[in-house]
C-alpha cells in the first residue's frame, strides 16, 4: 500500500498538499480541469511518488534539501534550476529535476511522471567521500544508464517500499537505499568520480582506493570483506556496490587478483630447485592447485610452472 494517496481537482488544495509533501511552492494551472493524483511509497530517507496530472501546472519551488529525480512516462515537463538554462523532458527521460540546495521552476504539461527523492548524504556514504558528493549534470551519461536507473527505482518502489513487511527490515531498507544511491552515481557525472588526489587523476571513489590500499598492505594476512569495508569506512554492501560499479568484481575477487600478483612475483624470484608452484600457491591462499593454475594462466598467458622454470 502507498504511504499516502492524494486525489483532487482543486488547485488550492493541491498547492497546500504539495507544500506539505515537498517544499514551499507556488503553482498555477487551468482551473477548469485540474485533477492531480499522487501515490507515495516511502521508507527511511527514500520516497517514490507517482503523479498523474490531466492539466498544465506551473511551479516555483524553494530548495528541497533532498536530491530530486524525475522519470517522465507521458506528457512534457519544462524545468529550470536556478542558474541553469531551461530543459524539456519527455517520455522515457530520467533526470535530476533539482539538486538539494537550489530552487527550481517550470511547468508540467499533462504528464504522468515519477518523482524520487533521497537524502544526498547517501551518495557520500556509498563512495566513502568525506565531502558532499555533487551531481555535475542533470542528464544521464547515456540512454542505457537512464533506463537502468528507472528500472532500479521501480524495483526499489515496487518490491521494497510498497511492501509493508520489507519496510520493517532495517537491513533491507539500507541495502535498497545504497543500491539506489550507487545507481545514481553510475548514471550521472559526479564529483566523487572526477576529484583529483595528490595531483593525479583517479576516477575510483575514495572508498575503493582505501580498500585497495588496505588489501595491498595486508596481502599476506587473513582479512575478510568486513575488514576491508571497515578500513574503507563504508558498509559491506556499499563496498560491494562500489567494486562492482568501478572494478567489475567483488572486494574478495580483487583481493585474489592482488594475491595472484604476489604469487607471480614470488615465482619469478624463486629458485625452482627449492620452490614448488603448490608451495607458492598455498602461501598466498590458493588451496586448489588446478584453480590457481587456471587463474594464473588467464592472467599471465602461461602456466605458473613456466614462470618458475624461467
Amino acid at each position: 500500500m502507498p504511504t499516502f494517496a492524494f486525489d483532487s481537482d482543486d488547485l488550492g488544495r493541491t498547492e497546500a498538499f504539495l507544500n506539505q509533501a515537498y517544499a514551499k511552492m507556488r503553482i498555477g494551472g487551468d482551473t477548469r480541469s485540474s485533477r492531480t493524483q499522487i501515490l507515495r511509497d516511502a521508507a527511511g530517507t527514500v520516497s517514490v511518488d507517482r503523479l498523474d496530472l490531466n492539466h498544465n501546472m506551473s511551479y516555483d519551488v524553494t530548495p528541497l534539501g533532498r536530491l530530486c529525480l524525475c522519470t517522465v512516462q507521458s506528457g512534457t515537463i519544462r524545468n529550470r534550476v536556478a542558474g541553469d538554462a531551461e530543459d524539456v523532458y519527455g517520455p522515457g527521460d530520467t533526470v535530476v529535476l533539482a539538486p538539494p540546495d537550489r530552487p527550481y521552476e517550470g511547468e508540467v504539461q499533462r504528464s504522468r511522471y515519477v518523482i524520487t527523492m533521497l537524502d544526498p548524504g547517501l551518495l557520500a556514504d556509498v563512495t566513502g567521500a568525506e565531502e558532499p558528493v555533487r551531481l555535475l549534470d542533470h542528464r544521464p551519461v547515456s540512454a542505457d544508464a537512464g533506463r537502468r536507473l528507472a528500472r532500479t527505482i521501480e524495483h526499489v518502489r515496487g518490491d521494497l517500499l510498497a511492501d509493508p513487511q520489507a519496510t520493517e527490515l532495517p537491513l533491507m531498507l539500507s541495502a535498497a537505499s545504497q543500491l539506489l544511491a550507487a545507481t545514481v552515481l553510475s548514471t550521472f557525472p559526479n564529483s566523487a568520480l572526477t576529484s583529483d588526489t595528490g595531483g593525479s587523476r583517479d576516477d575510483r571513489p575514495v572508498s575503493v582506493r582505501r580498500a585497495i590500499s588496505f588489501m595491498e598492505d595486508n596481502t599476506a594476512n587473513p582479512i575478510s570483506t568486513a575488514d576491508v569495508a571497515a578500513a574503507a569506512r563504508v558498509s559491506v554492501r556499499s563496498l560491494q556496490y562500489a567494486f562492482r560499479a568501478h572494478l567489475g568484481t567483488t572486494p574478495m575477487g580483487h583481493l585474489r587478483r592482488v594475491r595472484l600478483a604476489a604469487a607471480h612475483a614470488d615465482l619469478r624470484a624463486a629458485d625452482p630447485a627449492t620452490t614448488t608452484v603448490t608451495g607458492v600457491a598455498t602461501r598466498w591462499g590458493f588451496l586448489h592447485a588446478g584453480r590457481f593454475a587456471a587463474a594464473y594462466k588467464a592472467a599471465y598467458g602461461h602456466p605458473p610452472s613456466g614462470t618458475l622454470r624461467d
